[in-house]
């Protein structure tokens, strides 16, 4: 009996996916609930299970492939019994043809042959490498370097200087038939994954269809700093999690939401939506670009369930585990470029959302108080706002509350 593996069923607003990496190849053993197969979507990335117990027979989409939901990726046999036979028939049909070791082989893809044509070569001296022994480009290329190797050098010999003991470096001979390529400057060309060309796609739009404009001001972290050091070691044995930055600004952002509406707020057509909560977005580094989970209902939340959640977030996203109802929404967002060494940035706007802040790092400056020159953490803040809700006038007093309340966390924290 063979069960299909089927594409899930997408997130809303998500069309298709691209088959981003299989973790079993046809005739390995898998089993029920065993990752099998990832789809990348423009979003999250999907994990497919395998549906029973038995052997992969057959894959249908090879990795960087288009699919859509419900379409069949590959089949799975109930046991091992008849897969030889079947995957054998397969490759039969695919005008196979034996390679340098005896083994059956796919017919070379468009690139390959015609490289095997240029060098006046058969596919059946060439080692294959591919899936199911398909001689690729690259190993045409490398049997064409191996056989320049193995080729004697004739003819007349440059003259040489005296021996000084250092070989000179001889340029390497371009391949008849291919573009010269200069040593020393190395390109190489990759697809966009979807989640960059989504990013790319919002920070455009962002762009073209908000008014942005951006305030600064810096906040003196030395009360924050204190405070941290004063609790840390208890803070991380009660709760189990690191006593961060980032936890004291979202409090203090969904403090200010809450006196200041207009920041928390989004344009709907001709409407202007009012959030009555704050959802506040953390933006996070991952390999595969930059995602924005949402800290729900972050007003009611304390200092440790905050760190808790981001901590999550952040081994989620580094996963690619990450679901869509933890990316989307959001009523605010928070970028901190501080942690790779931002000493001063503009933050783009996550649309629909009103403002976005940035944080930035924290650095020694000298600053005057009462009267005298003392040296104090700095932060600068960034507060980029959409002018078409959000007045300069609403945008600064904001920044200047998030200041207020993370240099007297205590009135932060007390609700004062």
């Amino acid at each position: 009996m063979t069960t299909e593996v089927k594409v899930p069923a997408l997130p809303e607003s998500v069309s298709d996916g691209v088959v981003a990496c299989w973790h079993k190849q046809p005739g390995d053993a898998v089993r029920r609930d065993e990752a099998l197969v990832d789809i990348e979507t423009d979003k999250v990335v999907l994990e497919v299970p395998a549906p029973q117990d038995g052997v992969l027979e057959k894959v249908l989409f090879s990795e960087g492939d288009t699919v859509t939901a419900d379409q069949v990726l590959g089949l799975i046999g109930a046991n091992g019994t008849g897969h030889v036979s079947r995957l054998s028939a397969n490759l039969s049909q695919q005008t196979g043809i034996p390679d340098s070791a005896g083994r059956q082989q796919k017919k070379p893809g468009p690139a390959a042959r015609k490289l095997i044509a240029e060098h006046e070569l058969t596919p059946e001296q060439i080692v294959a490498s591919g899936r199911f022994g398909q001689v690729t480009k690259g190993d045409v290329l490398t049997h064409i370097e191996s056989q320049q190797a193995a080729t004697p050098t004739t003819g007349p010999q440059p003259e040489t200087g005296p021996d000084t003991g250092v070989t000179a470096r001889q340029p390497p001979a371009p391949t008849p038939g291919l573009p010269e390529i200069e040593e020393d400057r190395p390109q190489k060309r990759v697809p966009m994954s979807r989640l960059r060309a989504r990013v790319a796609e919002r920070l455009l739009q962002a762009v073209q269809s908000t008014a942005m404009l951006t305030t600064f001001n810096e906040v003196n972290m030395q009360p924050i700093k204190t405070l941290r050091e004063k609790h840390r070691a208890t803070f991380e044995k009660l709760h189990g999690v690191r006593l961060g930055y980032m936890s004291f600004f979202v409090r203090a952002v969904a403090e200010a939401l809450k006196r200041h509406p207009d920041i928390n707020a989004s344009i709907d057509g001709d409407d202007i939506v009012y959030h009555g909560f704050c959802d506040i977005g953390v933006a996070i580094s991952t390999d595969r670009g930059l995602v924005v989970p949402i800290l729900r209902n972050a007003e009611y939340m304390s200092l440790a369930e905050i760190e808790t959640d981001i901590l999550e977030f952040a081994n989620k996203g580094r996963e690619g585990k990450l679901s869509m109802e933890e990316i989307t929404g959001g009523t605010f967002s928070i970028t901190n470029g501080g942690v790779f060494g931002s000493m001063l940035s503009t933050p783009i706007l996550n649309p629909p959302q009103s403002a976005i802040l940035g944080m930035h790092k924290i650095q020694d400056r000298a600053v005057v108080e009462n009267g005298v020159i003392v040296v104090r953490p700095i932060m600068y803040l960034a507060l980029t706002y959409d002018h078409r809700i959000v007045d300069g006038k609403s945008a600064v007093t904001f920044l200047k509350t998030v200041i207020d309340l993370l240099e007297d966390p205590a009135s932060m924290l007390l609700d004062l």
